[in-house]
């Protein structure tokens, strides 16, 4: 009998292999760039930033630190990860050459901004037409989630402050289109704000909307097959007027705070007046009903807005707020959404929770924290992570299908893109050679394949 030694076997390590390379299933990220046109698109938006004897072009430099964040990287240095891999990421430059480039964006300002979210906005179209029925727009009509993220700062950066929460840094104001139950989301709109700016401010709700309707298709930016979809703190009057305006007549469903009319309504609401809330595969919600609150509480409000409710018995341990009503929690929305049932209007605004999954992402791919001192170089970063969420929502959209296009970035980077693969080069051909054992070798690889049957940009 053996005498055991330790859980794990012994192994000896050595720094002579050749023909490795670490993080192969990247390639899924790189010829999603390819398919799509998005290096090519960048590198002409950004072509007034090169110099004229500049070795290394600023839109794939750019790309080069969003594929970076993508697989996790948290500062301009982790694009060494692809420097390493020159068989497969080609030429990257250097960490001095990466400096300068975000410097240089960062003195364009707006207008490299600008030059940025069109190239953004351009691959967006052809990538929802290459999607299909999988396309967020399949069904005819666009959802978009604005919601804020704390981000804290270690350090005295620019525009640093104390939160809402009591924490220090910034409180960026983002907007994610949502793909539904079959997929994820993808980033539309990225306002960088200082830490102490306000969660119901309706000028940073407006400004955020106008840089996500940029994004969308032309036939989405206005009209009510588009709706903005907020919490209570897109519930005031101006944002709310501001979406309803003739000519731009957006759906909307945003919370609302519950004041005291609105608690005094939900008391007078007849129990005959109550609808059972349901669930997404249509069967009734357990201990909870929605109403239609009326009368003079919506004189002040734009025309055609209707005041639902929803009251629900609270979870086992969870305490009564004093918004609440004879023991039941109080929730409360505002939409213009006519010719539905109240519990499905009810329904479409809860799972604006999904939302809070897209945050979860951004924070785990890039904005965890802003890395850089200066506003206007953290506007560029915020750019780069909306680049990488972008190519982490287009990937699964166009190569996955199951339960993996649900998986978020987390489980992408340890499923798909962390095994390393063996470099073969025969005649001029260069082969990735994945090991066979690894569990979900056959996912990247039918991936692989599914991309490269899409047609070639232009």
């Amino acid at each position: 009998m053996k005498k055991r030694i330790g859980s794990y076997p012994r192994v000896r390590v050595e720094g002579s292999g050749r023909g490795v390379v670490s993080q192969a299933g990247t390639v899924l990220l790189v010829e999603t760039v390819r398919k799509t046109g998005l290096d090519t698109a960048i590198s002409a938006a950004l072509a007034p930033w090169r110099k004229p004897r500049a070795v290394h072009d600023p839109g794939k430099i750019l790309l080069d630190v969003a594929l970076a964040v993508a697989l996790g990287g948290d500062c301009l240095a982790d694009i060494g990860m692809l420097r390493a891999e020159p068989a497969v990421f080609g030429p990257v430059a250097s960490d001095p050459t990466v400096s300068r480039l975000i410097d240089t964006l960062a003195a364009g300002g707006q207008r490299a901004l600008n030059a940025i979210r069109s190239a953004r906005s351009q691959v967006r179209q052809h990538v929802w037409k290459l999607a299909g029925t999988s396309a967020p727009d399949a069904t005819g009509s666009v959802t978009v989630d604005l919601d804020g993220v704390l981000v804290i700062a270690h350090s005295d950066k620019e525009d640093t402050a104390a939160t809402w929460k009591k924490t220090f840094g910034h409180h960026p104001l983002m907007g994610f289109v949502d793909h539904g139950t079959g997929g994820s989301g993808e980033p539309v709109a990225g306002l960088l704000r200082p830490g102490n700016a306000g969660s119901n401010t309706a000028a940073d709700h407006i400004t955020t909307t106008q840089l996500a309707l940029a994004q969308l298709p032309k036939s989405y930016r206005r009209g009510r097959r588009t709706l903005i979809r907020t919490d209570s703190a897109g519930g005031t009057h101006e944002f709310v007027a501001w979406l309803a305006r003739r000519g731009r007549w957006l759906s909307y469903s945003v919370g609302m705070t519950i004041t005291d009319a609105i608690h005094q309504a939900v008391l007078k609401v007849p129990l005959a007046a109550w609808t059972p809330a349901v669930e997404p595969g249509g069967e009734i919600r357990d201990g909870a009903w929605v109403a239609e609150l009326t009368g003079g509480m919506l004189d002040s409000w734009p025309k055609g807005m209707r005041l639902i409710v929803r009251k629900e018995r609270p979870h086992p341990g969870a305490q009564l707020r004093i918004t609440d009503a004879d023991g039941m929690r109080i929730t409360c929305f505002a939409t213009n959404t006519t010719g539905r049932p109240i519990a499905e209007l009810e329904l479409r605004h809860r799972l604006r929770a999904r939302a809070e999954d897209r945050v979860r992402a951004a924070r785990a791919t890039g904005l965890r924290n802003l890395p850089l001192h200066d506003t206007a170089q953290n506007r560029v970063w915020l750019e780069i992570v909306q680049i990488a969420l972008d190519l982490l929502a287009w990937m699964p959209m166009l190569a996955l299908t199951g339960q993996a296009r649900l998986w978020e970035p987390r489980r992408l980077r340890l499923r798909l893109f962390s095994p390393a693969a063996q470099l073969v080069t025969t005649g001029r051909r260069r082969i990735l050679r994945i090991a066979r054992h690894w569990p979900w070798t056959d996912e990247i690889t039918t991936a692989l394949a599914r991309l490269a049957l899409l047609p070639k940009p232009g």
